[in-house]
Parts: C-alpha cells; sequence; structure tokens
C-alpha cells in the first residue's frame, strides 16, 4: 500500500476512523477518498454503490457502525444490530464489486463467548453464548466476520478481519447515551470535580478485567496488518496489560484531579467478568502498542476539555454509565440509579450491594480488585 493509493476508511467519524485518517496523513498518504463530511451514509446501499463507483478505492477500512457502552446496548440493542449489519453487508459488497485490493473490517471483543478462556483466543470465537447485555450488538460484528470470510472464500478476495481490545482516545463518544467505560468515567469525574461532589458511583462490583488501546495505537496496529497480514484467520489487535475497572477508575480520578470518593453499586451489570486478547500472531509480526496507559488517559482528557468539555453542553445529571450524585441525604442527592437503574440505586447499601473506595493518590498500573484496592488504600 504506497503512499499515493486510494484508502477509504469507512467510519471516519468514529473514534478508530479519525485516529486512522490522522495517522494515514500524518504518514504521507496522499490520496483519502470519502473523508467526513463528505463520506456517504453507510446505511444506504444505493449511496455505497454510487460513492465505490465514483471514489475507486483501493484500500479499505471498515471501522464503522454504532457502537455504545452497557446503557446503549440495552436500549437499543435493534438499532446497533441493524446499522452494524448494513454497513458491513454494503460495504463489503461493494468492495469486491469495485474491485478493492484489500479491506480490513473492524470486528468486536464482545464477539468472544462470555466464559471463553483467558485470554481470549480466535479458536474460541462462537464457541459458546455471548455476554447478553451486548449480544445484539456482538453478533452484527460476528455476521460482519462471516460476511469477509464468505467473500474470500468464494471469490478469492483479500479481505481480513480484525479482533481490537477495548478502544478508548480523543474523538470517543463522552455522551451518557453512548460512552463506554473509560470516556463515561472521564465525563463523570470532571462534572463532579467541578461541582465538588463529595462521591461517585460506579456501575458493578469493579472487579472485571479488560485490556484497554490508545485509538492512535490501534490505529497504528490497523495500518500494521494492513500492509503484513494477509491471513484466512482474524486476528486480535491488543498487546496491554488487564486492569480491574476499580483501578480504571481510580486512575480516571487522578488524571481528571477528582479527590472524592468512589463508591461501586453491585446491583449494576457488570458486563463480561474478563475480557483480555491473546495478541500473540501480532507481537510475533512485530507490532506492540507503544502509549502508556497514564499518558493516554492525559491526552484523552485533554481533548476532552477543549472538545466537550468547552462546549457547555450542560450537566448529564444522573443519566450515564456512571452516575453521579452528593452522598445520601445531602440536598440534591440523586434518587435513582443512573443508566435507567432501579429506584434507590444509590441509596446506601450492604456491603455485599456496594463498596467504597476512598481516592487520595495516584493509582497506576495496580491490577487488584476493589477490596485490595481499598487495603492498599
Amino acid at each position: 500500500m504506497n503512499r499515493t493509493a486510494r484508502i477509504y476508511v469507512a467510519g471516519g467519524e468514529t473514534l478508530a476512523g479519525a485516529a486512522l485518517l490522522e495517522l494515514l496523513r500524518a504518514a504521507g498518504h496522499c490520496n483519502i477518498v470519502g473523508m467526513p463530511p463528505d463520506e456517504p451514509d453507510l446505511a444506504s446501499a444505493r449511496q455505497v454503490e454510487d460513492f465505490f463507483a465514483e471514489a475507486r478505492p483501493e484500500y479499505v477500512f471498515l471501522v464503522a457502525g454504532k457502537s455504545g457502552g452497557i446503557r446503549l446496548n440495552r436500549e437499543r440493542p435493534a438499532e446497533l444490530m441493524r446499522d452494524n449489519l448494513l454497513v458491513a453487508a454494503h460495504v463489503i459488497h461493494q468492495a469486491y464489486n469495485h474491485g478493492v485490493a484489500k479491506l480490513l473490517y473492524l470486528a468486536s471483543s464482545c464477539g468472544y463467548p462470555r466464559h471463553a478462556s483467558q485470554p481470549l483466543q480466535v479458536e474460541s470465537l462462537m464457541t459458546g453464548p455471548l455476554e447478553p447485555t451486548s449480544a445484539a450488538y456482538a453478533m452484527a460484528k460476528l455476521a460482519g466476520w462471516q460476511l469477509c470470510e464468505a467473500y474470500r472464500r468464494q471469490y478469492g478476495v483479500c479481505f481480513i478481519t480484525a479482533f481490537p481490545t477495548n478502544p478508548f482516545g480523543p474523538h470517543d463518544d463522552f455522551t451518557p447515551e453512548g460512552a463506554h467505560v473509560i470516556p463515561g468515567l472521564m465525563r463523570r469525574s470532571h462534572e463532579a470535580k467541578l461541582r465538588n461532589e463529595t462521591e461517585l458511583i460506579v456501575w458493578g462490583t469493579g472487579t472485571p478485567r479488560r485490556e484497554f488501546i490508545y485509538a492512535r495505537d490501534l490505529a497504528d496496529a490497523c495500518l500494521f496488518i494492513m500492509r503484513h497480514y494477509d491471513g484466512p484467520e482474524p486476528i486480535n489487535l491488543g498487546g496491554a496489560a488487564e486492569l480491574s475497572i476499580a483501578a480504571v477508575a481510580l486512575a480516571v480520578a487522578e488524571v481528571v484531579g477528582y479527590r472524592g470518593r468512589l463508591r461501586f453499586d453491585a446491583r449494576q451489570p457488570d458486563g463480561m467478568p474478563c475480557k483480555g486478547l491473546d495478541s500473540n500472531r501480532l507481537r510475533e509480526l512485530g507490532w506492540r502498542p507503544s502509549t502508556d496507559f497514564r499518558t493516554a488517559l492525559a491526552e484523552t482528557y485533554a481533548w476532552f476539555l477543549h472538545h466537550v468539555a468547552e462546549k457547555g453542553d450542560g450537566p448529564l445529571e444522573d443519566r450515564g454509565t456512571v452516575l453521579l450524585c452528593r452522598k445520601p441525604g445531602e440536598p440534591g442527592a440523586s434518587a435513582h440509579g443512573g443508566d435507567g437503574g432501579p429506584p434507590g440505586a444509590d441509596a446506601p447499601g450492604s456491603p455485599q450491594q456496594s463498596r467504597t473506595v476512598p481516592f487520595f493518590g495516584p493509582f497506576f498500573g495496580v491490577k487488584e480488585d476493589p477490596t485490595d484496592v481499598r487495603t492498599a488504600l
């Protein structure tokens, strides 16, 4: 893929798409087509067909499709599934019709079975039930992978699929409806700091473990495998250490400068208990992430301050992935859980229902569960 090749990033306004466009431009690629705001509506078969006929891309990064956190997956599973199915079907078919030299389809680690062995290996895909909270979205991403495989087998095209770990970074979705864990925590922590709130409630127990990848590193991995991987098997894009949600929440609070207490509401869903990828194949090819977690968080928060917080789009009140509230009993304390949680979800709970973690200082690279975190601090 030389610097004059016609390249199309399908989903240029997504987290991964925006990072890819920045990386491609920085690398000297001068023939990028379909950049926002000129990208077609990928849910429209006619618009996608017309775009491919006119732009004639040679290489396609398919990173489009609606996504979101637990709240969006619970409230709009049909919308998420339908959008991702349409996007994959339209783009993959037109890539074949118009002779694209190579296509990379970015799936999702949500496609792994809920109880698959850790770290997650591609051999475990479609061997067990999915995490229920994101099953519709995950099934659509799996269908996109299978569609690439089908076109590859029937037509001999070079369409490859990658399963990335949990991405975050600039251009992320910080809305209460769509935010994943890090942008949701970041916005809530920021608002809690501004309001001098004394307590921040985080959904779930804090014990699930996640692997994260900075968007810039994910874009670099996508570009790397576009150049160096042609295999029929999907490939995992990860390589960072796993962290508990409690550790992530504390790290975000440190970067934001929130000095209150975090309380984990165990009555809210956790999602998959553990989700780290086996990225040995990627490492064998010679790629590793280059951005440490704290630097990535700091750069993400700086982008948030400039592009989201400065817009003055108003407080989130008690909505979102992470619930912001005052101490129970104080004026203005929330009376119900965030993300459509049950009434009284933020009331004082038993030790089995919630746990409070004080936050007094830096907390990076620690992997303990919330009980160990509390003891350590």
